[in-house]
């Protein structure tokens, strides 16, 4: 204590402590944290260690998603926290579309979109070390995952090499709801800059219907014309559409 001392030996009275309003803190005072109480899943049960011995087929869908997600909101468990995306977006399918708002982008929504950007790059390594018309389920399967969810029409371009290898996948361009304007110049004009043989073309029908129109048939003949000119064939026209996706080689039009 530093006491005050006067000049005739008296010391100073001690002052008395000062009142506080309730409320007020003093400056080493804490205030202590609430939390809710959170129910502990035991180790064997938690998703993470079940995957580990388990297999990832042994999980549940919001099992999977919380390993994905990594983390939730305090005051609830992660595979609750997943369960509550699924319920509210609709299922897994919606939850990895691909055409949130800009103020959708949530921490959990950025983590899954980037493990669906992740899926659609190792798919395309893969279909760039084989032969695309040999292996034609792995090529439905990635254009299905890339065009399925978009909100908007979108044609793309699978461009290959003389061995039918994938050079590059590419969105030529992006329409409407019900319709793209798709110019084979603009087409031709990237096959020779890719030095390509051959070219997929595919679009999606946000529709659901899968079924080609009668405009998809002339657009593909008007491709085929343009591109001859330039020794580029065309090997294949899909139609994509919710989990359906129809070929036009399949169907005997090219």
């Amino acid at each position: 204590m530093n006491d005050y001392i006067h000049d005739d030996g008296t010391p100073d009275a001690p002052q008395a402590p000062r009142e506080r309003t309730p409320g007020e803190h003093t400056p080493r005072e804490r205030t202590p944290r609430e939390r809710t109480p959170r129910e502990r899943v035991p180790r064997a049960r938690a998703p993470r260690e079940r995957m580990r011995t388990q297999g990832a087929a042994a999980l549940s869908d919001a099992e999977l998603l919380a390993v994905v997600l990594g983390r939730a909101p305090r005051g609830t468990s992660a595979v609750a926290h997943a369960a509550e995306l699924l319920a509210a977006r609709g299922g897994i399918a919606a939850l990895f579309a691909a055409n949130g708002a800009p103020r959708e982008h949530t921490p959990a929504l950025v983590r899954l979109h980037a493990a669906r950007e992740l899926l659609l790059r190792s798919m395309h390594e893969r279909l760039a070390r084989r032969d695309a018309l040999a292996n034609p389920g792995q090529v439905r399967s990635y254009l299905a995952l890339l065009l399925r969810d978009l909100p908007s029409e979108a044609f793309v371009g699978v461009f290959v090499d003389s061995q039918h290898r994938v050079i590059v996948a590419l969105e030529l361009f992006r329409g409407t709801l019900t319709q793209t304007a798709v110019y084979p110049r603009e087409v031709a004009r990237h096959a020779l800059r890719l030095n390509a043989a051959a070219v997929i073309f595919a679009h999606n029908h946000p529709s659901g219907v899968a079924e080609p129109s009668a405009a998809d048939r002339l657009l593909t003949d008007a491709l085929r014309t343009a591109l001859a000119q330039i020794d580029v064939g065309v090997l294949d026209h899909l139609i994509v559409a919710g989990n359906r996706c129809v070929s036009f080689a399949e169907r005997g039009w090219l």
